[in-house]
């Protein structure tokens, strides 16, 4: 167990944030979460006394730079400290380039990248006065190896694994770990709405032959945010099946 170490995570409503939520919970963190609306889990756990006292969450738009700042400053005023910090909100866009309009690339450019530089900032300034903490950044193998129509997205990515390295180095001195996890292709909202015969060749691409699960992801971001990882910064982990091997 983890002696009541305190972990952001940002879209913990649904998803793969929402799994990222209750493994931590499970693990005995204090976790603060946000997203832009609740949910029936996020009620669950509010509304729960085994979680009371040990589970925040406010709502809140991660491209709101007010309402960020003002979300860590609740948090170190609830918890007194920040010891992890999961950056998982983010957006996808399936569309092919040409045919992309402008509000379309700033929405996804701020959301997945601006958004996480200044959440990430907000998050690093408590963890320095700490000289600890852990940043896990949910990338995804999109931003290294590409997709078809999704070039925003995979740019996005990309940048978010740079950010991963340089922190790293920035950071590290000051016992702050920086890393990202990429994620294949999950079993979430992001690929509901993708085509039976994508998914069909997907799955027959990867060599673990089937999509992965939010449960795959959860323990490599709990092994990340702890002691065991300690010697671990500036890394991008692919977990996607083999799909990329």
């Amino acid at each position: 167990m983890n002696n009541g170490k305190v972990a952001v995570v940002s879209g913990g409503s649904r998803g793969l944030g929402k799994a990222i939520v209750q493994t931590l919970l499970d693990e005995d963190y204090k976790v603060a979460a946000f997203s832009r609306s609740e949910s029936d889990f996020i009620n669950t756990l509010r509304e729960s006394e085994k979680y009371r006292g040990r589970f925040y969450w406010d709502a809140a738009d991660a491209a709101d730079d007010a309402a960020m700042k003002q979300f860590v400053l609740q948090v170190y005023r609830k918890f007194s400290r920040i010891d992890g910090l999961v950056n998982n909100a983010g957006l996808n866009l399936d569309q092919l380039l040409p045919l992309t309009n402008d509000e379309d690339i700033d929405r996804i450019l701020n959301l997945n990248i601006g958004s996480v530089i200044k959440l990430t900032r907000n998050v690093s300034r408590v963890m320095l006065k700490q000289n600890s903490g852990s940043i896990v950044n949910i990338s995804s193998i999109i931003g290294s190896r590409g997709f078809k129509g999704t070039s925003v997205y995979s740019a996005s990515k990309a940048a978010l694994d740079g950010l991963t390295r340089s922190l790293a180095r920035e950071l590290g001195s000051k016992g702050i770990r920086v890393n990202s996890l990429a994620p294949g292709f999950v079993d979430t909202d992001m690929t509901k709405n993708m085509p039976e015969k994508q998914k069909s060749q997907i799955i027959r691409r990867t060599p673990m032959g089937r999509l992965g699960e939010t449960d795959d992801m959860t323990g490599l971001v709990r092994f990340l945010l702890s002691p065991e990882s300690s010697f671990m910064t500036g890394q991008t982990m692919a977990i996607d099946g083999g799909l990329t091997c």
